[in-house]
């Protein structure tokens, strides 16, 4: 299956006013971005947790009303921190909210001081992807039958209803983030029709033949699956802006900065379109620029106007 090329933001909300969100979605839904993302924490991630973070559901459930035509969802939700019944009926509302563009996306959750500080079960890592096994199943049953029971080691649900049932069918496409290769990835071809990371071209290759192999096994076509790239926007950025973002995307992808550089959508049209296309040579084809504010909306437009007629 070959999916189209597709661009689109994160705005990590830590720092950011109410206001500096909603002018950058209206923007990049207005500039023809595809994809409009929200993350899920309640403390900063990236700077000191005492600082503002705006809750993610209440946040989209706004943003679903101020934008028209891009997807929107989280990049995303922490399974840790909410039942999945009132996950499933959260997504539902924000669905008919949105008209029908939610994507759903689902993680087993990582950012361990948040679970500390507001008392919620950080449990094992294996721990939590068993939860988030059970969560996709009953999120998914929720969605697509008229009652759903399940008894499994982490929830018990009995004759659970999603009423309405979502403007999607059979349910908004679920993304689950993450790498593991032996769990993790196994949930992804079991469960999404999304599938995010954060990695080099070449690995993210290697990653998706992952994919395949744990759907083989279970049998389901993965070429279903979109595959989807968070990362870097540095579209004609200055020398020392460019060398900041391939120092820090070095350190948290543990290589050097010339070699991070290549996992970042930076430097000038040509460059860019060169990243679009070793990525979509390895199976990817949407992008998603992770933003931290005070958002840059004439990157954003420069970015739209030059490179995205030129990749689609």
């Amino acid at each position: 299956m070959t999916h189209p090329i597709r661009f689109g933001i994160q705005t990590g909300q830590q720092g950011a006013t109410w206001q500096q969100i909603e002018q950058a979605w209206v923007k990049a839904d207005a500039l023809g971005y595809d994809s409009l993302w929200a993350y899920d924490h309640f403390y900063p991630i990236f700077v000191d947790p005492e600082g503002p973070c705006f809750e993610a559901w209440a946040l989209i459930g706004a943003l679903a009303h101020a934008t028209k035509r891009a997807r929107i969802g989280h990049l995303v939700n922490g399974n840790t921190y909410r039942n999945p019944c009132i996950l499933a009926k959260s997504a539902t509302t924000i669905d008919h909210i949105s008209g029908g563009r939610l994507n759903l996306g689902i993680g087993a959750g990582w950012f361990e001081l948040e679970h500390q500080s507001f008392g919620i079960d950080f449990k094992t890592v294996r721990t939590r992807l068993d939860a988030l096994d059970e969560a996709c199943t009953i999120i998914k049953g929720m969605f697509e039958r008229e009652k759903f029971s399940f008894a499994g080691d982490h929830y018990q649900v009995v004759d659970a209803m999603c009423l309405p049932k979502p403007l999607q069918s059979p349910h908004p496409p679920i993304m689950i983030g993450g790498t593991g290769r032996k769990v993790l990835l196994k949930l992804v071809a079991k469960h999404a029709d999304m599938w995010n990371s954060n990695k080099p071209a070449e690995e993210m290759a290697d990653l998706i033949g992952v994919i395949r192999r744990h759907g083989d096994a279970v049998g389901r076509d993965t070429s279903t699956i979109e595959n989807t790239m968070m990362m870097p926007l540095g579209y004609k950025a200055p020398k020392e802006v460019q060398d900041f973002l391939c120092s820090i995307t070095g350190n948290m992808l543990g290589t050097t900065p010339d070699k991070a550089r290549k996992a970042i959508m930076i430097g000038d049209k040509q460059e860019c379109l060169d990243t679009v296309e070793r990525y979509r040579k390895a199976g990817v084809t949407h992008f998603i620029f992770m933003l931290l504010a005070p958002y840059d909306l004439e990157q954003l437009q420069a970015f739209a106007e030059d490179v995205i007629p030129a990749a689609r």
